[in-house]
């Protein structure tokens, strides 16, 4: 088996690129000349991991592509959708601070954690908070972390000194039967997305000990803005049927790989460190084929001409691509998952099972009673994600919010570059990560619809 570093290391140094036509495809004919080719082809820096942390980045984007699979199965909707992973991970990272026994090996193996332990696991994800927003001062990076608990319960010490070390949040006391409680939650949402997701709560539930939340927001302009000027309204392809959409267009100069059923390429944010990788798939496939093979990157299937494994090998080449892509708007809500238990049964189906469970839960350390009569056994009842991203000329900017509920158990271009072309007007799947490392932030796939 590959390991999944040899994946993220595509992802940090190479870019690639899908053509549903010839690899040497003219240039279209609304093409305007002259048009300079930009170089996007650039090595970034690494953020120090040390060998365990690269083989838990590795092994947690194997969680992103599995769990992006779990989603896309369920939904039959054929609707966009963006999600972040990792968002999912932090969550269930101070879940793991307080878990013990079978329920600390779930959430750790399905993470990709392996049996790292609970320090391992804190001090990776210090590691990613301290270091993601330095990499590129021209990105607006955030990953931000809250604990609410209810009246009447207290965070025991160790686990209340880990959260402030390890994820920088900080426990905040409310009375969840009052209706302000829901919007002092709200509230910290939507200003840790500057404004995109301002609400996750409708109201608090009284029964609950305490809510866990974690933020993610980027914003980032593209290493080459697109030219508003060559953006034009034009036929998007829908598994469907068709619908007009604007496409923005663009030359450049990037590495590209394609196998029978996709390409991509990699468009690079700010100083290349950070970067979307758009996917799509060749004729006669689908973006549920592409997620597939993703997937089957993580195990031990995986195919030597899959293009994610041509570009970790350094066997892409520089292609001259004439790129279109839509300027799109996406918003998601685990919530409208077409399953019973949404989130929660995703993620069981992945191996977490007695985090959720009141009978099999073990996650002893996290709270106590405020009067004095000791601790008790939680365990998650529910969980959201809500995340949403924008596209457009100028660049990307997304967002994330994941909260846990928790309950009481008991209660300039050489003229030789071959050329190729890369319109995305029909549906493609799309990751945002952080280059260097190869963490993966965010994950979707865009239909049309």
């Amino acid at each position: 088996m590959k390991r999944m570093s040899k994946l993220l290391a595509m992802i940090a140094t190479s870019s690639i690129m899908l053509s549903c036509s010839s690899a040497s495809s003219e240039l279209t004919e609304d093409w305007e000349e002259p048009h300079k080719v930009v170089n996007w082809a650039t090595s970034p820096q690494p953020i120090q991991l040390t060998e365990e942390q690269k083989v838990f980045a590795n092994d947690n984007n194997g969680f992103t592509f599995n769990f992006i699979k779990a989603v896309n199965d369920i939904n039959t909707s054929g609707a966009s959708f963006i999600y972040s992973p990792l968002s999912i991970t932090y969550l269930l990272g101070m879940t793991n601070d307080a878990a013990i026994g079978i329920t600390e090996k779930e959430i750790e193996q399905t993470l990709g954690f392996h049996e790292g332990g609970i320090q391992a696991v804190n001090e990776y994800c210090k590691k990613l908070i301290e270091g993601l927003p330095k990499v590129d001062e021209s990105v607006k990076f955030n990953i931000a972390n809250a604990i609410f608990l209810n009246k009447g319960y207290k965070l025991k010490k160790q686990f209340e000194q880990d959260m402030q070390y390890y994820y920088d949040a900080k426990a905040e006391a409310l009375d969840f039967s009052s209706p302000q409680a829901a919007d002092v939650i709200n509230r910290w949402c939507k200003e840790k997305t500057n404004d995109m997701i301002p609400k996750v709560l409708e109201e608090t539930d009284d029964k609950m000990v305490s809510y866990l939340l974690n933020a993610i927001y980027f914003k980032a302009d593209w290493t080459s803005k697109f030219d508003t000027k060559y953006t034009k309204t034009e036929t998007f392809t829908k598994e469907n049927g068709q619908t007009q959409l604007p496409l923005m267009h663009q030359k450049v100069l990037i590495e590209y790989a394609r196998n029978e059923i996709f390409s991509a390429l990699k468009i690079p944010y700010g100083k290349n460190f950070w970067t979307m990788t758009v996917m799509l798939p060749e004729e006669g496939k689908t973006t549920d084929d592409i997620i597939n093979e993703l997937a089957k990157s993580s195990s031990n299937n995986t195919t030597q001409d899959n293009p994610w494994e041509i570009l970790q090998n350094n066997n892409s080449r520089l292609y001259e691509v004439d790129l279109k892509l839509p300027r799109f708007e996406t918003a998601s809500d685990t919530q409208k998952l077409e399953n019973e238990e949404k989130l929660i049964g995703v993620l069981k189906k992945m191996g977490i099972l007695r985090a959720f469970t009141p009978e099999g839960s073990e996650i002893p350390n996290m709270c106590e009673s405020s009067d004095g009569m000791g601790g008790m056994n939680l365990y998650i009842s529910m969980m959201q994600q809500i995340a949403k991203i924008e596209v457009n000329e100028e660049g990307s900017e997304a967002a994330a919010v994941t909260i846990g509920g928790f309950e009481n158990t008991c209660e300039g271009p050489d003229p030789e570059f071959p050329k190729a072309t890369f319109h995305a007007n029909r549906p493609f799947v799309y990751v945002i990560s952080e280059a260097s490392s190869g963490v993966i932030l965010f994950v979707g796939k865009f239909t049309g619809i």
